[in-house]
């Protein structure tokens, strides 16, 4: 099994596209096919399931999407250490993405930052939100901060905006605009996942305050769609596939209390970053500024 391998999987497992995996990786569709093929015999289990119009993985294909990840994050930070250490580079450098909403906090947090870690330096890069998910995923940046709309469903529920609560039009809480989570206890809970980590991220984080992460039974989006239409069941989904849903007749989205939506500060990191004190301290000074501000 070779780093290349590992490399073109992981380009069909974001993609999911034979021909574009290809492209990115520079080799021909059936060098890529082979390849994919070789990991599977090696495996010895299938990891893509092909047809005619789309490229899915198996379970197993994405466990070992994440192991290649992991692996070739870990050899980009091996590379970085070992680079450190022949050129005799000690000093270290962190490359931070904010947005405008975020321009309060970070620049401030920075400054706080380098004043007790002088030797670091800190290249900070004003983006777009959709420009920090590119970077934060490829390695380019190792902090992301952004701010981000929550929309409440009820006193005490909160989601980001990428995220969308549905149920049948005709569930008892289909038309209450402001519902707890002591509502949501007596009803089981379906989940359809993004291919975004952030936004996977953000689902994870969801299912746990509602304290579903036991009993949440996961699906397609079709099958998502046909479970609520018969049961009382509730369903998360990312805002990828709210247009689906509200196409269906017999489904609704929850309502959000307008009056209780917010913002939030999002601090991600790159799994490329180096873990230690150093960030860890930046990542408290930027989260203290940031509830200072709100």
């Amino acid at each position: 099994m070779r780093f290349e391998q590992l490399e073109q999987f992981v380009a069909l497992g974001v993609l999911r596209h034979f021909r574009q995996a290809a492209e990115q990786t520079q080799i021909s569709t059936s060098a890529l096919t082979r390849s994919i093929q070789t990991l599977e015999d090696e495996m010895g289990y299938e990891l893509v399931k092909r047809s005619t119009r789309s490229v899915k993985l198996t379970p197993e294909g994405e466990l070992f999407l994440d192991y290649a990840k992991n692996t070739l994050a870990e050899l980009e930070h091996t590379k970085k250490r070992i680079s450190q250490s022949v050129n005799g580079n000690t000093d270290e450098k962190l490359v931070i993405g904010y947005t405008n909403k975020a321009s309060s906090v970070v620049p401030i947090s920075c400054g706080q930052f380098l004043a007790q870690y002088p030797h670091v330096k800190i290249e900070m890069q004003l983006q777009e939100q959709h420009e920090l998910v590119r970077k934060l995923q490829d390695g380019e940046i190792d902090i992301s901060v952004y701010s981000q709309a929550i929309n409440s469903i009820g006193s005490d529920i909160h989601l980001p905006d990428q995220l969308v609560l549905f149920v049948s039009k005709h569930h008892p809480l289909a038309n209450k605009s402001d519902i707890s989570k002591h509502d949501l206890d007596s009803y089981p809970m379906y989940g359809c996942f993004s291919q975004s980590k952030q936004v996977q991220s953000m689902l994870n984080e969801a299912i746990d305050m509602l304290n579903k992460s036991a009993s949440i039974k996961v699906g397609s989006i079709e099958q998502v769609m046909a479970g609520l239409v018969k049961s009382d069941h509730f369903a998360i989904a990312s805002i990828e596939h709210a247009s689906t849903l509200a196409e269906h007749t017999e489904l609704v989205q929850l309502k959000t209390n307008k009056d209780l939506s917010h913002e939030q500060l999002v601090v991600q990191t790159s799994q490329q970053a180096a873990v230690g004190e150093h960030i860890d301290h930046l990542l408290s000074l930027i989260k203290k500024a940031s509830t200072a501000i709100n």
